[in-house]
Formats: structure tokens, C-alpha cells, sequence
């Protein structure tokens, strides 16, 4: 079996400063693993049933830059 080394995720808050506490970063990679593997089988559904790649990827990219921070302080 291939031994598959992650790159670690720097993440930066808006300051550019980083973030290092241990459990956010657990947490961010776990919440990203989960969406890349929801997003991985609905490509493939996608593709299974016949649907354009081009297509799946332009919907899943139309997904995300419609995402709204809704944790903005007005």
C-alpha cells in the first residue's frame, strides 16, 4: 500500500496572522475531508448518470462562489 502524505493546510486569518491552535485545524480538516468526499461522490453520481464533466464542475464551482459569509459583523 502507497503511503499517502497529506500537505498540511496552512490557514490565515483575515490579518494574515495563522491560525495555530491544534483543535480549529483538526476541525477545519476535518470538516474539508468530509466536504471533498460529498463533493467526489456527487461528481461521480453526476457522471454515472450521464451528465457533462464540464458541466458537474461548473455547478460545483457556481456552488461555492455563491457562498455568503454570514458571520460579518454590520
Amino acid at each position: 500500500m502507497a503511503n499517502k502524505r497529506k500537505k498540511l493546510q496552512i490557514w490565515v486569518k483575515d490579518d494574515q496572522s495563522v491560525v495555530a491552535c491544534t483543535e480549529k485545524i483538526k476541525v477545519m480538516t476535518e470538516n474539508f475531508d468530509e466536504l471533498k468526499q460529498l463533493a467526489q461522490d456527487a461528481f461521480e453520481d453526476g457522471l454515472l448518470m450521464e451528465v457533462s464533466d464540464q458541466q458537474m464542475r461548473d455547478v460545483l464551482h457556481e456552488i461555492v462562489d455563491e457562498l455568503k459569509n454570514k458571520l460579518i459583523k454590520k
